[in-house]
């Protein structure tokens, strides 16, 4: 493994920006220093006053690896990712067959040791049938344990409070949640196509799967967690109404955490009409008042981290009438540098951003020797430039398998120059390392 040696960087950890250079060696960070004399290393790295950060640990991704090789697979995506300063995921369990079973664990953990250039894990589903083996997991084999409370496909809706109520009691580790209740979105549904008919345009998916839909099911997760003691955290929140059921905490003193994804900070409902399917997602973009809501969340601990939701279908299938279009975002390639425009327009601070793409996403899984620039830990490095005129989207190669993204029509202040994945250059200078491999997770629980 070869060693890299940046410097000149403007590194952003733990609350502090601060100029220095950084060694890799053996794949791990060995020394931070304001300059390091008499070293030498096979790769050297003028950062030339670039932001180095750690690398972006993404909770929630979907690769669609197994089952469908048409949207994506642990080589495509993760390529994707690292071209987004991404260096770890973690793979939510909808794939087909759908991650209920050890055996499907243990396929998809086999196909990410050859075929991903980014750090992997995974999190387990949960069925209406499964409850044995979810209450027998090893914590430190899986990511967390996901639940769709509502508005899933096939057989991973759980929405019988039986097993809800056991599942809350005996789930073994971190439990994650999908949170919109099912029989309100379909009661909106049905509103609107006896109003319009049934050719209902893509703005009506924020008044079909709407704010109440979203909080009657956050808010039964949240007392099914507080009466069963769960580690509880509850995906992609889109509304202003949700965040009064988090406690503004440090992360270390709460038991029910949550996330928010980067299409609910940066899109809100008045991008349907140009954008439609697009940005059809579940839980849906809201509006203007929930999307500033949950940015100023971000400032306090209220919203612990923020991931992608990564879900890629076909341009095809997002061509299709709304209620036939699949819901679901390629985001993993403009991850940081979209997440970057915030900071560019002084709603983030640099230094927040890191905590809750990186720093609070490692704390909160329990992954050892990542997620921060210490020495000791795993050299998972973002190295970002500064594009003044800023680069277009359009004119940069989409490397998701679906081949689109949302953002072509927007520029963006800053790219990844570089990103280093467990000591290794997985991207540099606009190029893949196809030699590099990521390693697996560990979870220290």
């Amino acid at each position: 493994m070869s060693s890299v040696l940046i410097r000149n960087a403007r590194l952003v950890n733990e609350g502090r920006e601060f100029d220095g250079d950084l060694l890799v060696s053996h794949g791990r960070i060995v020394k931070i220093a304001s300059s390091i004399e008499g070293e030498t290393a096979t790769v050297e790295i003028d950062a030339n006053g670039q932001w180095l950060l750690p690398g972006m640990i993404d909770d929630q991704v979907h690769f669609r690896d197994p089952g469908a090789p048409d949207k994506g697979s642990f080589h495509t995506e993760s390529r994707a990712a690292v071209a987004g300063g991404i260096t770890s995921f973690m793979d939510m369990p909808n794939t087909s067959p759908a991650t209920l079973t050890l055996a499907a664990l243990a396929d998809k953990k086999r196909r990410a040791a050859t075929r991903s250039v980014a750090n992997y894990g995974f999190h387990f589903g949960v069925s209406n049938d499964n409850l044995d083996t979810v209450a027998a997991l090893n914590p430190c084999e899986v990511a967390g344990v996901k639940v769709f409370m509502g508005a899933s496909t096939g057989n991973m809706l759980v929405d019988d409070p039986r097993i809800l109520e056991r599942l809350f009691a005996e789930v073994p580790t971190l439990l994650l949640a999908h949170c919109e209740h099912t029989p309100s979105i379909e009661a909106n549904a049905a509103n609107l196509r006896e109003l319009f008919g049934e050719h209902l345009p893509p703005a009506a998916h924020p008044l079909i799967r709407n704010a109440e839909a979203c909080f009657r099911s956050s808010s039964m997760a949240v007392d099914l967690a507080k009466r069963h003691g769960t580690r509880l955290h509850v995906l992609h929140l889109t509304t202003a109404r949700e965040l009064a059921l988090f406690e503004d905490q440090p992360l270390a003193q709460k038991r029910i955490t949550a996330e928010v994804c980067l299409h609910h900070l940066l899109f809100d409902d008045r991008d349907y009409p140009s954008l439609g399917n697009l940005i059809k997602c579940n839980p849906a973009i809201k509006t203007q008042a929930d999307r500033d809501a949950l940015r100023k969340a971000l400032l306090s601990n209220r919203l612990d981290v923020i991931g992608s939701d990564h879900a890629p279908h076909t341009w095809a299938e997002k061509q299709r009438p709304y209620h036939q279009a699949p819901s679901g975002l390629p985001l993993v390639q403009h991850a940081l540098p979209a997440l970057l425009e915030l900071v560019c327009d002084e709603i983030l601070p640099i230094t927040t951003l890191v905590a809750k793409t990186s720093h609070r996403v490692a704390d909160l899984f329990a992954i050892p020797d990542r997620g921060y620039l210490r020495e000791g830990y795993w050299a998972d490095l973002a190295l970002i430039k500064a594009e003044p005129a800023g680069v277009a989207v359009s004119r940069q190669p989409i490397l998701s398998r679906c081949g689109w993204t949302p953002f072509a029509r927007h520029r963006f202040r800053h790219s990844v120059s570089t990103t280093v994945v467990s000591g290794q250059i997985a991207w540099h200078d606009k190029r893949l390392n196809e030699n590099c491999q990521g390693l697996p997770l560990r979870f220290m629980r």
